[in-house]
């Protein structure tokens, strides 16, 4: 898909990735970007931008756990551009927890890392079908691929995520809805750096996997996995080689990764 005089809702677009897909996006020639978040000064602030630069975009306030709050966003999208063409579910949860996280915690995990996805499948869904085309990108992590040893919330809902999104093509598909699963490892954003800096295994074990980047470059890589339609888009590279030796072989993998990140001792 390309995104050119397409209609787009984001969650999680005030800051970090979101914001700079809504940018790219109105860059791109973007028919409207509605850009929300539980921030909404923030998000009124990345529209500001766009429209500064010529682009088209709205703010709204949107909990991306609320199946209630995303059909809004389908609605409004609608009254003032038309018919969503991509729905991208893209906020996103980590407590930097293991298996003891609190109740509240694997619940708050679950309802934003991977019902935001399910619920964003529903309400884009029919219009999607009844016109024969329509994009969903869910924004996973190189964690739901590989794993994030010392975060146990984190690593199990962007499996649950993928999953979900792998299923959503196969059944979609055929009806001319396409998928696609982002899937990047260490990203400068608020979601990570905090940890770097207080030194969080979780959080260090994904900063050396692979060199930091910017959420530009993220919206970048988007941009072209979007417009080839590809399922996983990788903006680390080196995700796909390292996927593809952990699936043939686990044990080793797993043994691996203890060794690694030290596990053994936590």
């Amino acid at each position: 898909m390309e995104v050119t005089g397409r209609v787009v809702v984001l969650t999680g677009a005030a800051h970090g990735i979101g914001a700079a897909m809504a940018r790219r996006f109105a860059a791109e020639g973007a028919a409207g970007v509605v850009v929300s978040d539980l921030d909404l000064e923030a998000a009124d602030e990345v529209v500001a931008g766009i429209t500064a630069s010529g682009g088209t975009a709205i703010a709204r306030h949107a909990d991306a756990s609320s199946k209630e709050d995303l059909k809004m966003l389908v609605t409004e999208a609608r009254a003032a551009f038309g018919p969503v063409d991509l729905f991208c579910s893209n906020a996103g949860a980590a407590f930097g927890t293991g298996v003891h996280a609190a109740d509240e915690q694997w619940t708050r995990s679950w309802a934003i890392n991977v019902m935001q996805h399910v619920h964003a499948a529903q309400v884009a869904l029919p219009a999607m079908l009844s016109r024969g085309h329509g994009y969903l990108l869910i924004t996973a992590s190189g964690a739901g691929l590989l794993g994030t040893p010392g975060d146990a919330p984190y690593s199990v809902t962007k499996h649950a995520a993928v999953g979900l999104a792998e299923w959503l093509a196969i059944t979609y598909r055929p009806r001319g809805v396409r998928v696609s699963a982002l899937c990047p490892l260490g990203v400068r954003t608020a979601l990570l750096e905090p940890g770097i800096a207080a030194g969080h295994p979780a959080a260090l074990a994904i900063a050396a996997a692979a060199p930091l980047l910017e959420p530009e470059d993220v919206a970048e890589s988007v941009v072209h996995g979007l417009a080839s339609e590809e399922f996983l888009i990788l903006p680390h590279e080196s995700v796909r080689e390292t996927y593809a030796r952990k699936a043939a072989g686990l044990d080793e993998w797993i043994d691996r990764t203890i060794l690694e990140t030290g596990a053994r001792k936590r």
